[in-house]
């Protein structure tokens, strides 16, 4: 049994890690400034912000952690004026930073990144090559950089792609939600291909690397499933589970007229109209990246895209969600 300490395992990955570490044995604390969405395990809670470093070192000193996962961020993308508004992704991962360097516990330590610390039509030459596309991608660029310039260490930084299943939240609850609802469609003639990940996979990954020998890891990662999955037999695979039938297919000019619309009114503080044209690029455009060390440390993933679909439909259905 291992002494872990999750920040975020409030959140939509935290969560299920902070289930899933919990019913191996092993001792979790989160540290989240949001009460757990799981009530089952409000035992494992602290509550505090990872900016105010004070209570963040005194649950360290505390619960003295062998490992940690720092998943605590803001992960919307509605910011548009300043970096500021994203200092938990910047400012927060200065402090855990300080905090794991003194340490004299914790044996190694993940930190997420994200994937759009590149835009998604970007494929970068290796993890060091950045270009994001808003300013939170530019946030999580910066906090990337800063643990791998200043963290004394062991580390293992992630970035999750898209990710998917239970617990999760806008934007791919509301794919899922739209798909429903009937309202989902592919503009015609595109099926790209996208890695995406299911979130119990992605639990499976990480717990990989929390606790592979270090010889064995590299210092990045993409979090996602192999192969990619296309983007129009997923959205069948939902709609079935719905109970409904294939997904529809638009002809790109009037989706183009729509998402100028969008940005129109997003810019008019509509904060999630239905298609922008930022929308519209992710829904034609390939997104892959090369899993080939990845699944060298993980071997095969424990749920294939069709079993991840039933959980995540039916977790909907149970929860009323």
């Amino acid at each position: 049994m291992s002494k872990i300490l999750i920040t975020g395992g409030s959140g939509f990955i935290g969560t299920n890690l902070v289930e899933y570490l919990s019913l191996k044995n092993h001792d979790i604390v989160n540290y989240d400034i949001k009460e757990p969405k799981n009530k089952a395990f409000f035992k494992n809670w602290v509550q505090g912000d990872i900016l105010d470093k004070e209570k963040l070192q005194a649950c360290f000193d505390t619960f003295n952690p062998e490992y940690v996962v720092h998943l605590a961020a803001r992960t919307d993308l509605n910011e548009n004026h300043s970096l500021k508004g994203y200092a938990a992704n910047i400012e927060g991962v200065h402090n855990i930073v300080a905090i794991i360097n003194a340490s004299t516990s914790v044996k190694r330590t993940i930190y997420a990144s994200s994937r759009m610390v590149c835009r998604i039509d970007y494929i970068p030459k290796d993890f060091n090559d950045f270009c994001p596309p808003n300013l939170y991608g530019e946030s999580k660029m910066i906090g990337e950089k800063y643990v791998k310039e200043n963290a004394n260490h062991d580390f293992v930084v992630v970035r999750p792609t898209s990710i998917w299943g239970p617990y999760f939240e806008i934007p791919y609850k509301t794919f899922f939600d739209t798909v429903r609802k009937k309202m989902f469609f592919i503009p015609k003639n595109h099926n790209p291909k996208k890695s995406f990940g299911f979130v119990l996979n992605s639990i499976f990954q990480l717990e990989k690397m929390l606790f592979a020998p270090k010889e064995n890891l590299n210092q990045c990662y993409y979090l996602t499933d192999y192969p990619p999955l296309q983007l129009k037999e997923w959205a069948n695979m939902v709609s079935a589970e719905f109970d409904n039938g294939k997904i529809m297919e638009i002809p790109m000019l009037p989706l183009k007229i729509i998402a100028t619309f969008g940005d129109l009114f997003y810019k008019m503080g509509w904060k999630n109209p239905p298609l922008t044209s930022f929308r519209l690029n992710n829904l034609i455009t390939h997104m892959v990246y090369d899993t080939t060390d990845l699944e060298k440390l993980c071997g095969d993933l424990p749920y294939t895209v069709q079993e991840g679909v039933k959980m995540t439909t039916s977790w909907m259905k149970q929860s009323n969600s």
